[in-house]
C-alpha cells in the first residue's frame, strides 16, 4: 500500500531569515514525515508598498527597488524552468543572504543562480517588471490563505474540513532538526485539525540563529 503523503504549501520572500529557518525546518520535516514542499514566492516589497514611507531607513531600502530583485528572479525561474527550479533556488539564495552573510546582492543572485545550476541570463530579470504580475498573484495567495497583518513565511496545511488552513509561521531559532522538527510538524498538523484555532503568540528574544544550517 502507497504512503499517504501531505501537502505542505510555503509561501517565501529569500530576503526574510525568519523564513529561511522555517523553510528549513520544513526540509528537515521532509526526511522524518510523509510531507511534498510546493514553495512559493511572497514579497515584503508588495506586502510594505503602501506604508514604505513608515518604515526606519534601513527597511525602506531594502523594501523598495532593491527588495524586487530577488523575487523577481525567483519567479522567473519558475516560469522558465519549472515548479521544482523554485526549491532549488530558494536554498541557493537563502544560503548565501542569511547562512554566508552576503546579503540580498547582486553578486548573491547571481552567485545563487550557479550554485542551482540555472542559467545566468535570469539575473536580467532582477530588475525587470516582466513577471511581476506573477509575483503579486502569487504573493496573494498566500495573503488571500492566511489574511491581513501578517508576514513571511505562510504555510498551508490540511485543515479540520478538509480544506486547507494557513498560519503566518511557526517562528522559530535555530531550525528544528530530526525528531525536534518532526515534533513540531506534528503540532502543526494538530491545531490545524482544530477548526476555531487561529493564534499562539509570544515575544521574539532572540535574533534569527543559523549556527545549524550548512
Amino acid at each position: 500500500m502507497s504512503e499517504t503523503r501531505t501537502p505542505a504549501d510555503f509561501w517565501f520572500d529569500p530576503l526574510c531569515p525568519w523564513a529561511w529557518m522555517t523553510s528549513r525546518w520544513m526540509l528537515e520535516v521532509e526526511k522524518v514525515r510523509p510531507v511534498d514542499i510546493r514553495w512559493h514566492v511572497m514579497s515584503l516589497a508588495v506586502l510594505n508598498e503602501d506604508k514604505l514611507d513608515e518604515l526606519p531607513e534601513q527597511y525602506r531600502e531594502l523594501l523598495g527597488p532593491k527588495g524586487w530583485r530577488p523575487v523577481r528572479v525567483v519567479a522567473a525561474a519558475r516560469e522558465l524552468h519549472g515548479d521544482e527550479a523554485v526549491g532549488r533556488l530558494y536554498t541557493a539564495l537563502g544560503t548565501r543572504f542569511h547562512n554566508n552573510g552576503e546579503g540580498p546582492t547582486l553578486e548573491a543572485i547571481e552567485g545563487a543562480l550557479a550554485d542551482a545550476g540555472l542559467p545566468a541570463e535570469l539575473i536580467e530579470f532582477a530588475d525587470q517588471d516582466t513577471y511581476d504580475a506573477q509575483v503579486r498573484a502569487s504573493h496573494q495567495e498566500g495573503i488571500d490563505k492566511v489574511g491581513q497583518e501578517v508576514g513571511t513565511p505562510v504555510i498551508a496545511v490540511p485543515g479540520a474540513d478538509g480544506g486547507q488552513v494557513a498560519f503566518f509561521g511557526p517562528v522559530v531559532t535555530p531550525a528544528p532538526q530530526g525528531e525536534e522538527a518532526a515534533k513540531l510538524w506534528d503540532g502543526t498538523l494538530l491545531v490545524a485539525s482544530v477548526a476555531g484555532f487561529y493564534e499562539l503568540k509570544r515575544t521574539r528574544t532572540e535574533g534569527p540563529d543559523f549556527s545549524n544550517l550548512k
